[in-house]
């Protein structure tokens, strides 16, 4: 996002909010010392997924869909639906709307976290980014996505 070198991947900004989400959900001390707290500017756990699925339906079809536009290769194709099916099937068993610490404490949700993390990884850094630097915030991500870069 701040390097992301924009000019190849033709619909950049879906990046940049599936990225975002991944980020989000695959950091459990973001989600503790954001989430589990309610700090403001970052969402919930039902927002990151409304970020990771709402444009790109990738709760309905294969992120494979968009290799060359969203995603550069297979492999990121390949960790984008692990890391969707995962954090899907929980949601689907606690609810959309369940607390934050219901999530926490599912006992799939770190291998949910795993599964996001490896997949905002091979992301960042194809985007030449430290996937290590903490979560932008969703205002940062909207003037992001609203500037062009």
């Amino acid at each position: 996002m701040g390097g992301m070198p924009l000019t190849d991947i033709p619909w950049w900004r879906w990046r940049a909010r599936v990225r975002s989400a991944l980020h989000m959900l695959g950091d459990l001390r973001f989600q503790q010392d954001c989430w589990a707290v309610g700090r403001e500017g970052y969402g919930d756990v039902t927002d990151a997924v409304y970020r990771l699925v709402e444009d790109t339906w990738l709760d309905r079809w294969s992120a494979e869909k968009y290799v060359g536009t969203i995603f550069r290769d297979s492999t990121e194709a390949a960790l984008v639906d692990t890391a969707v099916l995962r954090v899907l099937r929980i949601m689907h068993q606690i609810g959309s709307d369940a607390p934050v610490s219901a999530y926490l404490e599912h006992h799939a949700w770190p291998e949910a976290v795993r599964a996001c993390r490896e997949a905002h990884v091979r992301l960042a850094l194809a985007d030449e980014e430290d996937p290590d630097t903490l979560p932008r915030s969703l205002a940062q991500l909207a003037a992001l996505t609203r500037s062009g870069g």
